[in-house]
């Protein structure tokens, strides 16, 4: 997937596109643990999908839960999911600087390789 140590940096517009890709990676695993979430507070809290939405967004987004589970299915569901969003928020921040990060990494070996 990404370039060997040995071949130069990638244009910037390659980097342009692999930053694309990686971001709508991020944006499809957001939607789906958006949808794991608003499922769950709609089952497990009769909440209607506007208020679902709302919690499970400021869950994935780190803020933490508006409504207060009721029922104890629905305590055990929001403790699960708050687990499962803090994971998620560190591997989405993973995903998006993996680029980032290789980039930086590879100008420096790649620089640092061409003065010997």
């Amino acid at each position: 997937m990404y370039e060997r140590h040995r071949h130069p940096p990638l244009s910037r517009v390659a980097f342009a596109w692999r930053l694309a890709r990686h971001a709508a990676v991020a944006l499809l695993l957001m939607g789906f643990s958006l949808g794991i979430g608003m499922a769950g507070y709609s089952h497990y809290e009769s909440l209607q999908w506007r208020d679902a939405f709302l919690n499970a967004a400021m869950l994935l987004g780190g803020m933490g839960p508006v409504h207060i589970p009721a029922t104890p299915a629905g305590k055990i569901f929001a403790g699960l999911y708050a687990l499962y969003a803090g994971l998620i928020f560190l591997v989405m921040a993973g995903v998006l600087l993996a680029p980032v990060m290789h980039r930086v990494l590879h100008r420096f070996h790649w620089e640092d390789k061409g003065s010997r």
